[in-house]
Formats: C-alpha cells, structure tokens, sequence
C-alpha cells in the first residue's frame, strides 16, 4: 500500500531545489508493480497501464466488473508514472502530475468528489503537482511537489490526519501545514509519514501499537515517532509498520499475530529492530505480511504466509524475514498481501500466492507457492 519511488526528488526541497511535475514525469519510466486484495496492476517501462485479478468493484479499470486471469490494459493512456493499490480501489499518478483513481468508492477513498464507485479511472481533483500517491484500505493519501501532504477517504478511527471532526472525506484535504513530506504510507486505520528531514510521524488507530508511539489508543492528527532524523522509507499493514533507515537497519511495530513484525513475541508499540542486517533499502506490507529488499538485490518476506504469499514454497507463517528464492536482480518494485508481485532487473514482472480470481495473471487461479513470471500482451 506505499511507494516510495521520489523520495529522493522531494528530499531535494530540503535543499531549495524546485521540484515540480517534471518528477513525476521521470518516474514514467520506472515500472511499478501493485497489489490489492485479490488483483494487480503494473506499469511497465512504457508508462502503460495493465491491471487482471478481481474486479469486484471496477477495480480492474477496463469499464467493467468481469474479472480476469491475464493482463488487460486499462485505456490507451502512455504517461502513467506511479500507481498504489488499497482493498479495492487504486489510485495512480500520470506523468503531468494528475491524480486519477478507481474502484470501490463507498467511503470517498477516490477522491473524486463522491462516494460513487468507478469501473474506470476518475481524476481526483484537477491539481497537476501530485507526485506519490499510497491507497490503503478505505483511505488515500498523497504527497505533492510542494511537500504537501493530502488524505481522505474513510477517517473513523483520525486515519486522514485531519483531525477528528470528519467522519469521511470524499476529496483531498490538506494534513496540517508542514510542507516538507516526502512519502507516506496509508494502512488499514492508521497511516506513516516521513518528512525530508527524515523524521517519522504516524496516526490514526494504535490499539495494537501501529504507530509506535509507546500508545495504545487513537491519533487524529501526526504525531513524531521518537526523535531520530534517520529515516528513509516507510509502510504501513493491516495493524502494524516497518520503516528502513539511512544506515540501512530494519524496523518494525505494531501487531505480530503472524510474524508481520519479522520477530517472535508479541505487539511492540515502539520500533523494534528486526534482526542485525544493515542492507535493507527498502520495505513493504499490506494485510499482515512484509516484505524488504536488501542492497544486494535479494527480496525477503515473513509474516502471515497462509497463501503462499511469501514465496518461500510453504503455507508456513514466518517470525523472521525468508529469503525469495536465490536471486540477486530484486531491485525494482514490489507489493505484498495474500499475494506478492515484484519487479527484476530489465523490468521482468513475478507474482506469487493467492491466484483464487486470477491475480497472478497466468491465465489460472492456481495458488502458486513460488514466483512465476508475467506476460503482457504485445
């Protein structure tokens, strides 16, 4: 549910730098690769847009709710940069710096103006400055290249930031007054943020600990987790985070029914540091498993493993991170829940896990307890 891709853009207005959508524009040519609860989309290098999987709610985009075992391109559009995908809905930004979303809507998580679901994309809004978007499960939130940070969506439990006098928001709503967010990850109840200044704030639902502030309540508006300027990425799941920091370390907190905190033991309610690698670059959770990618190009994953989505071959859930097979070419994008896709290098697209309406693309609906590689349609 979070991406991370421009980081490193909206870090230079730390700098002074301008950055506008031209950021977003570069990110066009990076694939990028998403998971929802039973579908997935991808961008590949040519900044089309391909999504197969469940359509329940139009989450597929292609104008329909028939649900598809192989790719399907959604429009004719070749500027799409960045994409994210929540329960069942999506939100992806264009390289112009538009914002468009679509599928289930019933709590305004599209940000559109409406709680009417969309079987097709839907611009949100008419800004032209959006640079990262993460979907969670009834919420969205985005960044923009001002440093500006937007949620909305669904906000019971203070998940948008905004305070608590909205029940629901069904259009982007400024978080506070900062202007210096660089990325943000949107959960199911709570949400993280790193600023460029590589702080750590969270709110939301912390009655397992997810916003690791040493709290077990609710959070209405971001709150700064410790004190440390050395953060670098970020994710939120189900009921728990992890974040890597610059010195390459791994953290996690929250819930740890199934391992998702990538240790044995119970919720932390602070970041506890996972094991004593210090080659993490970057980390990504969804339901209540993880997954991170290290500096040597290797993919590990731990947590919640019942259908196969951890691709180490079991059903067996894991309380510390199993490597993914014995590649060293895992250094694009990947995204994880009761199924896992991620990106190699030369772009090439593997999913793994749950395939129950097809979301792994292979023309099946076999689980697949091993990655298996993706064919788009010339």
């Amino acid at each position: 549910m979070a991406r991370f891709r421009i980081f490193a853009a909206l870090a230079a207005l730390a700098l002074g730098v301008v950055v506008g959508p031209a950021s977003a524009a570069q990110a066009a040519t990076t694939p990028a690769v998403a998971t929802g609860y039973a579908h997935t989309c991808t961008i590949p290098a040519d900044g089309t847009l391909w999504c197969w999987g469940g359509n329940y709610t139009g989450a597929l985009g292609d104008g329909t709710t028939n649900h598809r075992t192989t790719p399907g391109r959604v429009g004719t559009a070749t500027d799409w940069a960045s994409i994210d995908a929540g329960f069942l809905h999506n939100c992806a930004v264009r390289s112009g710096g538009t914002l468009w979303c679509w599928g289930n809507n019933f709590r305004g998580q599209l940000g559109d103006g409406s709680t009417t679901t969309r079987s097709a994309p839907v611009q949100a809004g008419t800004a032209t400055t959006w640079a990262t978007v993460s979907a969670g499960d009834s919420h969205t939130c985005g960044v923009r290249t001002d440093g500006t940070l937007w949620c909305w969506g669904f906000n019971r439990s203070g998940q948008l930031g905004t305070g608590p006098a909205s029940y629901t928001e069904n259009s982007p709503v400024r978080v506070g007054t900062a202007s210096n967010w660089a990325t943000v990850a949107a959960g199911f109840a709570h949400t993280c943020a790193t600023r460029t200044d590589g702080t750590l704030w969270c709110w939301g639902d912390s009655t397992r600990g997810q916003l690791g502030l040493g709290i077990l309540n609710y959070r209405a508006t971001p709150e700064q987790v410790g004190t440390l300027t050395t953060w670098k990425t970020v994710t939120s799941g189900y009921a728990f985070s992890c974040a890597t920091r610059t010195d390459g370390t791994l953290w996690c907190w929250g819930e740890n029914g199934y391992g998702q905190l990538g240790m044995a033991g119970n919720y932390q309610t602070t970041p506890a540091r996972v094991g004593d690698a210090s080659t993490w670059n970057r980390v990504t959770g969804n339901d209540n498993s993880a997954c991170g990618s290290r500096t040597d190009g290797s993919l590990w994953c731990w947590g919640n493993n019942m259908e196969a989505q951890l691709a180490d071959g079991t059903t067996t859930n894991r309380y510390a991170p199993t490597r993914v097979g014995t590649a060293t070419d895992w250094t694009g994008d990947f995204a994880i829940g009761y199924h896992g896709c991620g990106l190699r290098t030369g772009g090439a697209l593997w999913c793994w896990g749950n395939n129950a309406n097809g979301q792994l693309g292979d023309g099946t609906t076999t689980r697949r307890p091993a990655p298996q590689t993706v064919t788009l349609p010339n």
